[in-house]
């Protein structure tokens, strides 16, 4: 095979894009302060420390959907040292940051979230964690929790890892 039918073999596939996204954040002291995963508030739960609303797995899904369009990670495009953004819901800025994924021409096919935690259990909270995450991301979000299994360090908090698959919009892709 030369080098020309790689490039013809190679512009007839789509073009494919994976990112990893990982967020963590610590219990908070706060006691008032809700604990908010996927866009579901669980009411009488301590909440996650952070700036925003710090919800891990829309963080995760955000950062995994950033890298894989090569647009940077969320930090970058919405800083904890901004005042506008404190408090602010993270489904809003898994939106806006699906929103520049779409705009540099890339289709969300899915994200795979995994939260880490010992509780609350999220089972009963699934699917409209999906629907909200799915939502904002603009393409399938699934979510699934997995425990600590009592291994010290991982207690403290709660960790979301999310790996994205894109492909590049067709008309980008002619």
């Amino acid at each position: 095979m030369t080098d020309n039918d790689l490039a013809d073999t190679a512009a007839a596939w789509p073009q494919l894009r994976i990112g990893h996204g990982f967020d963590v954040h610590p219990w908070s002291d706060d006691r008032s302060r809700p604990l908010v995963l996927g866009g579901v508030t669980f009411a009488d739960e301590v909440g996650l420390a952070g700036h925003s609303d710090a919800d891990v797995a829309a963080h995760a899904v955000a950062d995994a959907l950033l890298s894989a369009a090569g647009l940077g990670d969320i930090g970058q495009l919405f800083p904890d040292t901004d005042p506008a953004l404190a408090g602010v819901d993270s489904l809003t800025l898994l939106a806006e940051a699906a929103s520049q994924v779409r705009a540099a021409g890339w289709v969300v096919n899915n994200v795979d979230c995994t939260l880490v935690l010992d509780a609350p259990k999220l089972a009963p909270h699934r699917e409209t964690m999906c629907t909200n995450l799915s939502a904002a991301a603009g393409g399938p979000v699934r979510v699934k929790g997995k425990r600590t299994e009592g291994l010290p360090g991982l207690t403290g908090g709660v960790q979301g890892h999310a790996v994205a698959l894109l492909t590049k919009a067709e008309a980008d892709h002619e």
